[in-house]
């Protein structure tokens, strides 16, 4: 039983509520107050730095998220069977939860191979994924921010393909999928924020991604949004340490061999 039940169905949350959650969860992180001691930049330098208004870059996650709502709906339309009394049986909560790994892993693999690639194709690089790369310090509203072509590619495929391979039902992946975006805008928030708990679990964290978007760490730490494991096993990990900045805050500093 879940609290949408009888409401709407299982496909259109799937398919609508981990963009509701996008904008609550980033919508949080953008009205809270400044946070200076915790910000891995200073306000100075996410004004200088990045290179795309907060305006193109709300413009721009829309447009990936209309895309990603059109196939969403398509893609439950074709997978989704009900049994004769007009629901679909679901599997045993141990089961969901093996799904949802193997999801994780899924995507994992497909963005970091994807990610990847468009870093070392000078063409995809310049022409498609730079556009990410010009939010240099990152903020949640902005983790979504793409050029539309690698939107579809990294983000709606691979969680098309997570959900396809997983054999998750469309119930489950309402869960799924709205994690997963959390823990992306988390990626993105800037802040390290005592007590977080995707601090604490992951290693693939704000701070990890952090070094991505750094001008030295491009081709480094690969990874999204849970693990870290392909990059230590292909050596694009890029290790970093905490310093604290006189004008408060962090800074998360790369670790150089």
């Amino acid at each position: 039983m879940v609290f949408w039940e009888g409401y709407i169905s299982d496909e259109l949350m799937g398919t609508f509520a981990p963009i509701v959650v996008y904008w609550l969860y980033a919508g949080i992180y953008q009205l809270l107050p400044p946070l200076d001691q915790y910000r891995l930049h200073t306000r100075k330098e996410e004004e200088q730095k990045n290179l795309v208004p907060l305006s193109s870059v709300i413009k721009g996650v829309l447009l990936q998220q209309l895309v990603q709502a059109l196939i969403a709906g398509s893609m439950f339309l074709v997978t989704t069977k009900q049994t004769s009394a007009g629901s679909l049986t679901q599997p045993p909560i141990q089961v969901q939860l093996i799904q949802i790994l193997v999801a994780m892993f899924t995507m994992d693999t497909w963005q970091y191979f994807i990610h990847r690639y468009m870093h070392q194709n000078k063409f995809l690089y310049r022409h498609i994924h730079s556009q990410h790369h010009r939010l240099i310090v990152p903020y949640a509203i902005g983790a979504l921010y793409n050029h539309p072509v690698e939107g579809l590619l990294l983000d709606t495929f691979g969680g098309a393909i997570s959900f396809l391979i997983s054999g998750m039902t469309a119930r489950t992946s309402v869960f799924f999928f709205c994690f997963a975006v959390i823990k992306t805008v988390d990626d993105h928030c800037g802040l390290w924020l005592p007590g977080n708990i995707f601090h604490i679990i992951f290693q693939n964290n704000t701070a990890y991604h952090d070094i991505h978007h750094q001008l030295q760490g491009t081709k480094y730490n690969y990874s999204q949004p849970f693990f870290s494991i392909w990059d230590r096993l292909l050596g694009t990990y890029m290790p970093f340490s905490f310093v604290h900045r006189r004008e408060g805050g962090f800074e998360a500093r790369i670790l150089k061999g």
